[in-house]
């Protein structure tokens, strides 16, 4: 029988915000449509027509607080099982069918409160979408099996120790939330859970939390982009109507907790090297009416150079670079966190002096209502930014329905933000933190524990041994699953076919030059009242001596630190008085200046552009304080796996005299000898319009942008700048294995590869398209599929292409467990071999997919059409260059991916570099076949 849809109701709201610096209301509307099936399951339509993209997202009100102890992790469990297999999409479920769709790639997350799976999709795969949410929905449990339970806690076990166990400070949030919730309280556990809840977890047991958490009655999905309402619905009713109601959920009460007194605690950390303090306050939950004056009060203290915390403990005292204060607002209850990590070797109770003289400033100093005016204008953009895709949308709507129980709550939440007051800013302050019991964390690098906070006790925290050859780590995935289908009125095994294949618009791209040599790349785009714009000069590191590497970084740092006209306090304020960002970031071949406005402040953003541009301030003591975050930065790189297995990836493949082997913020010694003069004489010698180019996307038009430009095109003079053009070393003639010692690392961070070409190279995107089935199509991926899927050695394995103008390297990439660092290394290799002569019919057939049905999601956000014109720009393409991308995809053949995969993929002439624990690891590398081992510590000095 036909079900009918009960609706609640369904109508458009609109939101309307008012600028802080403005007395023009900025009105903008989200339409939705909300209606509920008779099994409980809630739908939100929100239509958009922008672009040919729908985005799905399925939200299941579960996190870590529904979990008991000593079943913890199941939520996160879930969020992985759930993509691996169902009744009817059959094994690697969703995950294969993204890549046959052109999906942006299944993805799901956790908190303690709810679990999401999301994508975003061409529009005509729109039902397949629906079949596939259904279809964990009501037909997925049965499909999973000992096996799959076994497997899948291996991987989330290398996620833990990617994220935690192998990272500097990981460990924070588990001894904050052991300390600051009480033994039973849901939030006192992780979101990740305890390992050891999870290898003792049975069958039965998930099972058991599935069926009572993963119900329509718990459930909402969202459906938000370019669609046809009345279509969506038959679907939906198709698909999720005769799922069965679950068991009734009952709410969580609202658990706020006291801290009783103060409680100091403090861990050695084996990959810091900044002592980090932490202070941690209860607060309230979400959607609170004190979280709003809490949010804002955070920012009162910490952001930017007149809050307390940055005139007292970087100024003043000097002793950190950042300091960061920010709240976690959660269903039942909250926190408010103050982190600092402080300068190499400083004492914490130095730092905790310096936060009681902070906080005294605040309260004689107070605040302005431009201070409270200026943050509520940062809020309103960001508001914007957030909702600039379809599936940012979908996810406010979600959040809002579930938390809020009602998804027009968007608009009142904003309101209560605008609303705050300097009462409410100062009543929260006294009633949540002046005075109040907290939380503090101290963590310090190992064999520094003078530098913990006075009378704090040792952390209890549970550190995973990685023992060779331990058990319980091994699984075996049958080729089939035998399972017991669930009835259905209809045959769910067969996949719904595509729409009408959708349109893709390139858009319309305009350009045009000044006087002083700039070029103009603009796309105009009117759906929000945004304007995003780059202006990008050639140089960066490549213009650097070897000697004083870092010079660009730090001149790009103190641009925005002050202007000849205005202070670094007058200038910040200006920007933010506007609710704009305007960044100077110094990369590898470029220096990138960004701004991101609203439009109706624009010309005034661009005006601060101008002059950070054409009036440097140089301040002496801006720079002295740069130079000291910048080091603090290469001390805390220096003990991070990645980090440093990027830096020695560069030298090897470069050499170690070639400029681009060096990290671009410079190394320890570098950055000391550097002074403002350098600065300086690379400004003057290299900052120039005639090596620039300016790309700009939103809602503005190019007769008003090139108007803005007028001033700078007469101001900014051109000047000649030489860009060095430098040999490319060659590709190793044989592999050699390097490995960098990580003492006790819990996993081996892996970069293998080589230098490879440029982007413009005329085999550089068909390697790319190769390279899909490899290791560049996430779970589609023979590496994904063999390392994670098969053998749960790694959280996660990718490879691809990374060239500029200039060669850049083909790189795979992972972290994987320590005690299978030989066998993952092993199996990259074999499937490196065999790649070439396995590449099948399907393989080719999922690749073209993939790539051409994708391009519909090519220019959906501001941050992909700036993208466009980026390329446009550096490579001088045509706008119409993905069209030309995509016949040489539709041209490809199995037999040319054969081809491009023994000249691009061989495994016997690449750099094979490992970082991890050397003493347990390294001499079984030898294993490989590429010779002994070469140890890199003393040849590529940390920070050096």
């Amino acid at each position: 029988m036909k079900l009918q849809f009960r609706f609640l109701f369904a109508f458009l709201f609109t939101g309307f915000l008012l600028s802080s610096c403005s007395n023009n209301k900025q009105e903008f509307s989200v339409n939705y449509e909300k209606f509920t099936l008779d099994n409980g399951l809630e739908v939100i339509f929100h239509e958009d027509n922008s672009d040919p993209v729908t985005a799905v997202a399925l939200t299941f009100h579960v996190g870590s607080a529904r979990e008991i102890e000593g079943k913890t992790g199941f939520a996160h469990l879930f969020e992985h099982l759930l993509f691996l297999e169902s009744e009817n999409l059959g094994k690697g479920g969703l995950d294969k069918m993204s890549s046959r769709i052109g999906g942006s790639g299944a993805n799901g997350s956790t908190s303690r409160d709810r679990t999401n799976y999301f994508q975003t999709v061409p529009n005509d795969a729109l039902e397949k979408m629906i079949w596939a949410e259904a279809d964990k929905l009501g037909f997925f449990i049965n499909t999973v099996t000992e096996a799959v339970v076994a497997k899948e806690k291996q991987v989330v076990k290398n996620e833990k120790r990617q994220g935690v166990d192998n990272a500097p400070y990981g460990h924070a949030s588990y001894v904050i939330g052991k300390n600051l919730y009480p033994q039973g309280h849901p939030y006192n556990h992780q979101v990740i859970g305890s390992l050891e809840d999870l290898q003792n977890a049975t069958l039965a047991d998930v099972k058991e939390f599935y069926r009572k958490w993963y119900v329509p009655n718990n459930a909402t999905l969202v459906i938000a982009g370019d669609f046809d309402s009345d279509q969506a619905k038959e679907w939906v009713e198709k698909y999720f109507a005769e799922i069965p109601r679950g068991e009734e959920i009952t709410p969580l009460p609202d658990a706020p907790v006291e801290v009783a007194e103060t409680k100091k605690l403090f861990y050695e950390d084996n990959f810091a090297r900044l002592p980090e303090l932490r202070m941690v306050w209860p607060t309230v939950k979400q959607y609170h009416p004190d979280m709003y004056a809490l949010d804002i009060l955070s920012q009162l203290l910490t952001d930017g150079k007149k809050a307390p915390f940055n005139k007292v403990l970087v100024e003043e005292e000097q002793v950190s670079s950042n300091v960061f204060m920010f709240s976690q607002n959660a269903e039942i209850a909250g926190e408010t966190t103050l982190l600092i990590r402080a300068y190499p070797g400083t004492d914490l109770d130095k730092v905790s002096e310096s936060v009681n003289k902070a906080f005294k400033k605040f309260e004689t100093e107070g605040f302005t209502e431009a201070d409270l005016d200026r943050i509520k204008a940062g809020i309103e953009t960001q508001f914007y930014n957030g909702l600039s895709s379809v599936l940012g949308k979908a996810f406010q709507l979600a959040q809002y329905n579930i938390f809020a129980e009602d998804p027009g709550y968007i608009n009142e939440d904003i309101q209560r933000t605008l609303a705050v007051t300097k009462d409410d800013i100062l009543r929260v302050y006294e009633e949540y933190i002046k005075g109040e019991n907290f939380i503090a964390t101290s963590f310090i690098p190992q064999g520094q524990a003078e530098l913990a906070l006075e009378n704090s006790k040792p952390a209890e925290v549970v550190e995973e041994q990685i023992v060779q050859g331990k058990a319980n780590e091994e699984f075996e995935l049958p080729e089939e699953t035998d399972f017991e289908r669930t009835a259905s009125s209809f045959d769910r095994t067969v996949e719904p076919p595509y729409g009408e294949s959708p349109d893709v618009k390139v858009p319309d791209v305009w350009e045009g030059s000044l006087e002083n040599g700039m070029q103009i790349f603009g796309i105009e785009n009117n759906e929000l009242p945004l304007v995003q714009f780059t202006i990008e000069i050639e140089g960066g590191l490549l213009l650097e001596n070897t000697s004083k590497t870092g010079v660009s970084n730090l001149m790009a740092d103190l641009m925005t630190r002050g202007t000849a006209n205005k202070t670094p306090e007058q200038l910040e304020e200006a920007i933010n008085e506007l609710g704009a960002s305007i960044n100077v970031n110094a990369g590898r071949q470029t220096i990138t200046i960004t701004g991101n406005s609203l439009a109706r402040n624009y010309d005034k953003t661009l005006d601060l552009v101008e002059e950070i541009i054409l009036e440097p301030r140089w301040d002496e003591t801006e720079f002295e304080l740069a130079k000291q975050s910048t080091l603090s930065q290469i001390a805390q790189q220096s003990a991070n796996p990645n980090s440093i297995a990027s830096n020695a990836y560069n030298k090897l493949l470069f050499g170690e005299d070639h400029i681009l082997s060096y990290n671009s913020i410079g190394t320890t010694s570098s950055v000391e000898s550097i002074t403002i003069q350098d600065l300086k004489d690379y400004y003057n010698a290299n900052f120039s319009p005639s090596v620039a180019d300016f790309m700009i996307v939103g809602s503005i038009s190019k007769t008003e942008v090139m108007n803005s430009l007028v001033d700078l095109e007469s101001k900014w003079e051109a000047k000649s700048v030489d860009i060095p053009e430098f040999e490319t070393p060659e590709r190793p003639e044989e592999s050699i294995v390097y490995f960098y010692d990580v003492p006790n690392a819990k996993q081996s961070v892996i970069r293998f590869g080589y230098l490879a070409m440029p982007e413009t190279h005329e085999d550089y995107y068909p390697a790319t398209v190769m390279n899909y089935i490899l290791g560049g199509g996430g779970f589609a991926s023979r590496f994904t599929q063999e390392l994670r899927e098969g053998k749960g050695y790694t959280y996660g394995i990718g490879s691809g292409f990374s060239g500029s103008n200039i060669a850049g390297p083909f790189t795979i990439s992972s972290g994987v467990r320590t005690n299978v660092t030989y066998e993952s290394a092993a199996l990259v290799k074999e499937i490196l071999e065999k790649y070439p002569s396995t590449f099948t019919d399907t393989d080719l057939e999922t690749t073209k997919s993939f790539l051409l049905k994708s391009n519909a999601r090519s220019f959906e956000t501001l941050g992909a059409k700036l993208n466009m014109l980026d390329n446009i720009s550096d490579y001088g393409w045509s706008p119409d260059y993905v069209k030309e991308r995509e016949q040489i995809v539709k041209d490809m053949t199995k037999e040319e991916i054969s081809e491009l995969a023994q000249k691009y993929a061989n495994p016997d002439q690449m750099i094979w570099l490992v970082v991890g624990d050397a003493k347990t690891q390294m001499d079984r590398l030898e294993q490989l076949g590429f010779g002994e081992p070469i140890l890199i510590n003393n040849r590529f000095k940390e920070g050096n």
